[in-house]
């Protein structure tokens, strides 16, 4: 089995959860290419949840739509949870107008609160002046 050809879109692994986001121009190819890309990630890194970063996307269609409800459904059953992050307000427009629902597919309002949702929490600001090397 070979590997996926790669999509050129970053899929960056912070401890078990896998980040990775959506360009503006998605065509239907590069979008089989990178559910390929990201399902095998998952199982070769094993991980067990997925943040995609849709901050970018300016306008989705019906094809997209379904591919991140299809993309959520391979990685629940490769056991990872998966979070869409950062929906503009116009991609939501427009999946409403069509009439789309992204069924199983978790939503986060932008990226930090989908790595919280995945277990991942910001570390206490340490106060101005004091390194954290301080305390040890």
């Amino acid at each position: 089995m070979s590997a996926p050809a790669s999509t050129g879109v970053p899929i960056l692994r912070l401890g078990d959860v896998l980040v990775t986001g959506l360009l503006n121009e998605l065509d239907d190819k590069t979008a089989v290419a990178f559910a390929d890309e990201l399902t095998e990630r998952i199982s070769a890194d094993r991980a067990r949840g997925v943040l995609i970063d849709i901050s970018r996307l300016e306008i989705i269609d019906s094809y997209v739509a379904r591919m991140l409800m299809e993309l959520t459904t391979m990685s629940r059953l490769l056991g990872a949870r998966v979070i869409v992050a950062g929906m503009q307000p116009p991609v939501a427009i427009t999946l409403v107008e069509l009439g789309l629902q992204l069924t199983g597919v978790e939503t986060a309002l932008n990226a930090e609160q989908g790595m919280a949702a995945l277990g991942w929490h910001r570390s206490p600001q340490a106060p101005e002046g004091v390194s954290r090397d301080a305390h040890r």
